[in-house]
């Protein structure tokens, strides 16, 4: 087993070439490499140390700890995520076509739309949020409004596709009434 390296050691692998080390968490390093830029390499991935920082390494790294941060601050805060949408759609148009052929026709970038929708969601995210923590609502009156919420929610699941990955997409009521 090799020694564990702290932040600051520098490395030659055998693929990547010469790096340093700039994080550490439980499982991997993270190496800045003079061609590769930023990767993480397992502990016993194929690399030779040039110089190693004996630093006592902290199973938890930044990283974690920003992920942590950012989970928090997405709950309890109306700050949005970074929502990507599916490659196939950037770069597209929607095209609105009314009935009157006398009357013209709209068109707007995929990504214009997405993103409102996306604001949607966030915005029923914070308003979910809220009625939570809400002390004047009763437990009843708290449900009552989760369901409509749930409900505007399952209304949405139609530009699921759009989504770029799916645990960002809409789940709505999935119980049959």
């Amino acid at each position: 087993m090799k020694t564990l390296l702290g932040i600051g050691s520098r490395i030659k692998h055998a693929k990547l070439g010469i790096g340093v080390v700039t994080n550490v968490t439980s499982e991997m390093y993270w190496v800045t490499f003079i061609e590769d830029g930023l990767e993480t390499i397992t502990f016993d991935d194929d690399y030779e140390v040039i110089d190693a920082v004996e630093d006592e390494v902290d199973t938890v790294s930044f990283y974690e700890v920003e992920k942590s941060l950012r989970d928090l601050l997405k709950r309890y805060s109306d700050i949005s995520e970074i929502v990507p949408i599916g490659d196939k759609w950037r770069g597209g148009t929607m095209t609105l076509n009314p009935k009157d052929s006398n009357l013209s026709s709209k068109e707007i970038p995929i990504e214009t739309f997405f993103h409102k929708i996306v604001m949607v969601r966030d915005r029923l995210r914070v308003m979910e949020q809220k009625i939570n923590a809400s002390k004047t609502l009763d437990d009843q009156d708290k449900v009552d409004l989760q369901q409509y919420i749930t409900r505007v929610y399952g209304s949405l699941t139609t530009f699921n596709i759009l989504f770029k990955n799916n645990s960002q997409s809409f789940k709505g009521d999935s119980s049959k009434k």
